[in-house]
């Protein structure tokens, strides 16, 4: 037990401190984790009796009528988990699936059918239900799951009723989707019945017991999401990621979030409510990320010195700018000097990741928020902060230098961007090692030499790729304790910008890798 407490530690010790951070501003905002009708939620569920693989979980869903989907209303990961789930149910010759969610009201069925008929448009649909106004939150992963229904499913059902900012009234929204439910399955005897509801709903003596009530022969399984006493429990388990636990026969709990991620996607959706023109506020998130990788490092913000510390890294924070138009980033690029290649590199990036850090104008762009990179944005950030953000100050190779050095200095950066990412979101996958030499300097010369000499469009690409595997091993050396803060200190202090200098980096990260002889910190953060 003393090892697997010690891991759980390691595995959570920067989460932990950005998440106090979090918790702290959503408490001060949002009263309503206090209420008894959430605490019964929280009391139910607070360990589990098994992990389930993959396997194990899908059938159980095989064996049951009515799934209930525990639903996070901010995470886009949640309702996404759901459009998975419901398609991977939709087997051709199978049992057919309806889909009932809290998101849309009753007496709004009729426009419902309307767009499943396809009579009207997303654009209308999204207006008649009064989205913006009655929901509120992320639409595109929550139409998503819409179309995964409307192209997999036999039904698709509004369960919800007024009024929804009461909480006094709570319980009556219960017993009014359980008697939606029961008409659902008059209309479809033979249908698996999925419902997505928020999660405090499904606690036993919530949805769950008036649902025993009016279908007592359906046999009914709740899968939540993301639990925070069950993930906490999970990170403990010697396996590198636990992707579902089993509650009790009735209740299982699939994790594809990290409490940080939950909450992180909770704030942004208040602030973009408080905000202007509903527009986030991304930049507590980015200096919360910052301060918790920083104080994880056992870096001090505020020093004068550049030795062991960076000099007064609290006076380098990036700009952090929001947005959904291009316009904007193309800006951002075009005062980075990047060329044509370089900007369509980076508008794909963001594309694809929903941010970017951006070293010459030291700012990050973030169009959507995607925990892991995030986190390997922030972390990049913060390796050319530790060196004086050397591409800010010019101090980079100068024109004709060594391109070989160039590619082991992005090596570097994407190795520490990558552990970073796993230190602050530790539920990131792990790069796969299976099929590939070990990895050595030797190799990291091959693979300099090949990018160099044959493939120099995809440069970038390559050393991303040595970057993300060096990454990997260091985040399970970390795990294993064979590196220690002031070693993973030191490597975001390295400057890299010398002769030789990132390639003697890049080879102390491989030693560390092997368990090179440093010695581990002894507190926690280790």
């Amino acid at each position: 037990m003393a090892v697997r407490t010690t891991l759980g530690l390691r595995r959570n010790a920067a989460q932990l401190h950005a998440l106090a951070g979090v918790e702290r501003q959503l408490r001060a905002t949002d009263s309503t984790g206090r209420t008894k009708y959430l605490k019964d939620f929280t009391k139910s569920f607070s360990s589990y009796q098994g992990v389930l693989d993959r396997e194990q979980l899908t059938a159980k869903i095989r064996r049951t009528d009515i799934v209930l989907l525990g639903d996070y209303h901010a995470l886009p990961a949640a309702q996404r988990c759901a459009a998975a789930l419901l398609e991977a149910r939709a087997q051709p010759g199978d049992r057919p699936v309806v889909l009932g969610v809290e998101a849309i009201f009753s007496h709004h069925q009729h426009v419902l059918d309307e767009w499943w008929r396809r009579e009207i448009d997303e654009h209308e649909l999204r207006e008649r239900i009064r989205f913006e106004t009655d929901w509120g939150y992320d639409w595109p992963p929550f139409y998503e799951l819409l179309v995964t229904a409307r192209e997999h499913g036999e039904g698709l059902y509004g369960l919800d009723c007024m009024p929804r900012e009461d909480l006094r009234k709570i319980g009556t929204r219960d017993r009014h989707a359980a008697d939606k439910l029961a008409e659902i399955r008059q209309h479809h005897p033979h249908a698996v019945i999925f419902v997505l509801f928020g999660e405090s709903h499904f606690a036993p003596g919530h949805l769950p017991r008036w649902l025993r009530e009016r279908l007592p022969r359906d046999r009914v399984l709740t899968v939540l999401q993301n639990v925070d006493a069950l993930y906490w429990q999970a990170t403990r388990e010697q396996q590198d990621r636990v992707e579902a636990v089993r509650v009790n026969d009735g209740v299982v709990c699939i994790f594809n979030s990290t409490p940080l991620e939950k909450y992180e996607s909770y704030r942004l959706y208040l602030s973009g409510c408080q905000g202007e023109a509903g527009q986030a506020d991304a930049v507590p998130t980015i200096y919360n990320l910052v301060e918790s990788l920083s104080c994880f490092l056992g870096i001090n913000r505020y020093s004068s010195q550049n030795s062991t510390q960076p000099r007064f890294l609290v006076d380098l924070l990036p700009e952090v700018y929001c947005g959904s138009s291009d316009q904007r980033l193309r800006q951002l690029l075009a005062r980075a000097h990047y060329g044509p290649e370089k900007v369509e590199a980076m508008l794909a990036k963001v594309e694809n990741r929903g941010s970017v850090y951006l070293p010459p104008i030291n700012a990050i762009y973030l169009r959507q928020f995607q925990m892991s990179y995030v986190a390997e944005e922030v972390a990049r950030f913060l390796h050319h902060a530790c060196r004086g953000l050397p591409l800010r100050r010019r101090a980079w190779f100068p024109s004709g230098g060594d391109i070989r050095a160039r590619f082991y200095a992005r090596t570097v950066e994407h190795a520490l961007g990558y552990f970073g990412s796993r230190v602050l979101y530790p539920a990131r996958p792990a790069v796969g090692a299976e099929g590939r030499e070990v990895l050595s300097q030797r190799l990291c010369q091959k693979w300099a030499e090949h990018a160099v000499t044959n493939d120099r469009k995809k440069f970038d690409e390559t050393a991303q790729k040595l970057g993300y595997l060096v990454g990997s091993e260091l985040y399970a050396a970390y795990l294993r304790g064979s590196v220690s803060c002031t070693i993973l200190r030191h490597w975001f202090l390295s400057r890299l910008e010398g002769p030789g200098e990132a390639l003697r980096t890049l080879s102390e990260i491989l030693r560390g890798t092997r368990g090179g002889g440093k010695k581990p910190c002894a507190s926690v953060r280790s």
